[in-house]
């Protein structure tokens, strides 16, 4: 019944997301608003679809460190999840992405017009001079800029490398930086078919204070996400035995 269920939501995942593609891309030569109400009613009716083949679900704490305005969330990545569920909880999201993905076709137009970050993790310098030129033009419209440190997904129990891109981000600004810690990854894995009932828990942490030493801001957001993670990780086992597969 897992894989039936799983199997109708991929089936719909990839057709609703072709089909919300185009539309999106029918947007873009419009205001900015217009795509991004049809970016919001993608992650919605996504966000449907998991509640009613999956029976998977998701609650947010720590809503009271989500700033209603300009702010960088650096938060823990483990899977497909994350990458529409902040359309949804953020007004005006922002999310940066490898430049790999700007080169898809449509999703690149589609990502473009909305206003996300490109990032070439090879391009040195002067790709962290462009990061920071980006972050800089979305805070001063009020976007909320969402970074993933790690860069990619790691699965539930590992953890990867935080790039320096989100320290350069907290040099050059002055907004508030919010640690966001998740377990995703025990529902849906990172390259894992199986999607499984449950909650999934995003949990936004209190800013990092400004002020701090490179080295000393790195250690701050890595230890807070992945302590918080790991704690949700094993609450979540707890209510959901099924999900302790998933831990690498």
């Amino acid at each position: 019944m897992l894989a039936m269920r799983s199997i109708l939501f991929t089936a719909f995942f990839m057709s609703f997301t072709a089909y919300s593609l185009v539309m999106m891309a029918m947007c873009a030569p419009f205001p900015r608003p217009a795509i991004h109400w049809v970016v919001g009613c993608w992650a919605r009716t996504l966000v449907f679809a998991l509640k009613w083949t999956v029976g998977l679900q998701f609650e947010v704490k720590g809503r009271e460190f989500i700033v209603d305005g300009a702010a960088i969330y650096a938060a823990k990545h483990q899977s497909a999840w994350d990458t529409f569920i902040y359309f949804l909880i953020f007004k005006n999201p922002s999310y940066v992405l490898k430049k790999e993905l700007h080169r898809i076709p449509l999703w690149g137009l589609v990502a473009k017009k909305y206003g996300a970050i490109s990032v070439d993790r090879s391009g040195g310098a002067s790709s962290l001079k462009q990061l920071i030129s980006d972050t800089k033009d979305r805070l001063k419209h009020n976007y909320s800029v969402m970074i993933f440190p790690e860069g990619t997904r790691s699965a539930p129990g590992s953890r990867l490398p935080y790039h320096p891109g989100i320290a350069a981000m907290y040099g050059a600004t002055d907004v508030p930086v919010i640690p966001v810690a998740v377990n995703s990854g025990l529902f849906w894995g990172r390259r894992s078919f199986i999607k499984r009932p449950g909650v999934i828990t995003i949990e936004f942490l209190p800013p990092i204070q400004q002020g701090l030493k490179r080295r000393d801001f790195m250690e701050k957001l890595e230890s807070t996400v992945e302590a918080t993670s790991d704690q949700l990780v094993s609450e979540a086992v707890l209510k959901f035995p099924e999900t302790k597969a998933a831990i690498v």
